[in-house]
């Protein structure tokens, strides 16, 4: 009788999960962020007469600085603060708007940090979180954001220029790197929204980013609105004027020509090209035509190797012929063109630099005990390890808190999970860390008395980045500064610009990066021998 009262408990909880109900309107949901172990919200808007059974096209709304997912929704439909009322009040309610037949979502993102690294991670996270919900139409999948999220909208649009039919970027302010993927905007309609008197984002710099997109081919729009400061969100989304010409376009998801550019591995997919290798500290361009007949030409700067993914026309095995900067290649659709290491050890998607990267995903900031230190020196170095851990700082009102909390964990306290699911921050050498001690062998760097160095480098599928000597953060910050306080809060940002591996002694720093192999470049080796580092 209680297995039955419990199969039939069961049966019950199984059905109620499959036949779960969503109400129509504004509401708040969540996913489950691996980054941290946290629980994400970001606002949705599901249209009246919601018919499960039928595709939405689906809208992603990404909020300014010192704003959240709430708010950024009654923004995409028009709904401003009532008079005298602020973000506080305003983010407590949703006011009556008009329906569209979308389904759109606005991502919390973690507070004010740009879209990058966990805040980008957290976009992705949050768009399977609604495909996983709600049958969403691929082909009709829009990006928008005002400010910081205008940026964002630039940066996630065009560093994954497949995935949209339409970027709407308002008053955008885009975080540093954005420039190195403008050639991928040949494949996105946008439409810019800015105001000339905006005294935060200069009209200039929209104008050149307007320019740009007209340089490279992309279909871009642009109103300017005249004697409106940094609001031009008011009338660019009143009347519902941006889902009124989102519905203007569709995806095509298999073109006969992809134009292609990505400084990183991580972002190294568009249509039917896969980058599997690049040179170095280069960006890779790529100009790939499927001419026909299984024939494609392909021109690359920055490219070491490439694959042909399978389209409508050609299938994953199919023998073709790909004509690459003047050289015929016989192959095969899926297999690899170019300069393809023979070594097991080599950059991937998942498993790249440069270092700043480290703190994207799941991580842990670890220190060392291996020397069985005093409680002094013990104390100490946990305060290093959690001085750069902490992301959640008040940095004042408008900026507030970024909701980020990783793990803080003695070499000793690791879990077999914990090794084989999270990046690893390390603190110390082969003498003092346990987890440096058991990878020593296989590190491309000596530990010497007197050199402070940084650098990522693979630990199986997961990265580590070892730090050893001064706290990789005091480092300086070759960053805009403009553009500081729309970076996440991260240490780890502090090591932007110094690609995978950075050394210094006695005021002199050098800095670098490894190779498809995670070989350090012949070229630096002079100078890494120099410190006794190699």
């Amino acid at each position: 009788m209680k297995f039955i009262t419990s199969f039939f408990l069961l049966l019950c909880l199984s059905l109620g999960l499959s036949a779960q109900k969503y109400a129509s309107g504004p509401q708040v949901l969540s996913f489950h962020s691996l980054v941290d172990g946290t629980d994400q919200p970001y606002a949705i808007y599901i249209p009246k007469n919601f018919d499960e059974k039928k595709s939405y096209p689906f809208v992603v709304m990404l909020h300014g600085a010192g704003s959240n997912h709430r708010l950024a929704l009654r923004r995409v439909f028009g709904k401003s603060n009532n008079k005298g009322e602020n973000d506080a009040d305003a983010s407590l309610y949703f006011p009556e708007w008009e329906d569209v037949p979308y389904i759109v979502a606005a991502p919390l993102a973690r507070g004010t940090m740009g879209y990058q690294g966990v805040a980008e991670s957290d976009v992705w996270d949050m768009i399977a979180d609604v495909k996983r919900r709600f049958k969403i139409d691929e082909d009709r999948t829009y990006l928008t954001g005002l400010s910081m999220g205008g940026g964002g909208t630039l940066w996630i649009g065009l560093t994954r220029p497949d995935f949209w039919a339409a970027i709407a970027p308002v008053c955008p302010a885009p975080p540093e790197g954005t420039a190195a993927y403008l050639p991928n905007a040949y494949h996105i309609p946008a439409r810019f929204f800015h105001g000339d008197a905006d005294p935060t984002v200069p009209i200039a710099s929209v104008n050149k980013w307007v320019e740009d997109f007209k340089k490279v081919g992309a279909k871009v729009e642009y109103d300017v609105y005249p004697g409106v400061l940094h609001d031009s969100w008011v009338p660019a989304y009143a009347g519902g004027q941006v889902f009124k010409w989102f519905s203007n376009f569709k995806r095509n998801p298999n073109p006969d020509k992809v134009i292609f550019s990505s400084a990183s591995l991580k972002h190294n997919k568009a249509f039917w090209i896969e980058l599997t290798g690049l040179e170095p500290g280069k960006t890779g361009n790529v100009e790939a035509i499927a001419i026909g007949n299984g024939k494609f030409k392909v021109k690359s700067e920055g490219v070491e190797s490439f694959r042909i993914l399978p389209g409508v026309a050609w299938k994953n095995g199919q023998k073709i012929n790909v004509e690459w900067n003047g050289k015929s290649i016989n192959t095969s659709v899926g297999e690899e063109i170019g300069t393809v290491p023979s070594g097991a050890l080599r950059k991937t998607s998942t498993l790249t630099g440069p270092m700043d990267d480290i703190s994207s995903g799941r991580h842990i900031y670890v220190y060392g005990t291996l020397d069985k230190p005093s409680q002094e020196e013990l104390e100490r170095r946990r305060k290093v390890a959690e001085a750069a851990a902490d992301w959640s700082f008040y940095r004042g009102e408008f900026l507030g808190r970024v909701m980020v909390f990783p793990r803080v964990l003695p070499d000793f306290a690791l879990s077999p999970k914990d090794l084989e699911n999270s990046d690893l921050i390390l603190f110390g050498t082969d003498k003092t860390n346990k987890v440096i001690a058991d990878i020593k062998d296989t590190l491309p760097f000596k530990f010497v008395e007197g050199v402070n160095m940084t650098y990522i480098y693979p630990r199986g599928q997961k990265r580590v980045l070892i730090n050893s000597g001064v706290p990789f953060w005091e480092v300086k910050d070759k960053g805009n500064p403009a553009l500081r306080i729309l970076r996440a809060t991260s240490k780890t940002v502090s090591l932007m610009g110094y690609g995978d591996w950075t050394m210094e002694k006695d005021g002199d720093r050098i800095w670098g990066y490894f190779d498809s192999q995670w070989k350090v470049a012949p070229s630096d080796e002079g100078k890494l021998k120099v410190l006794g580092v190699r």
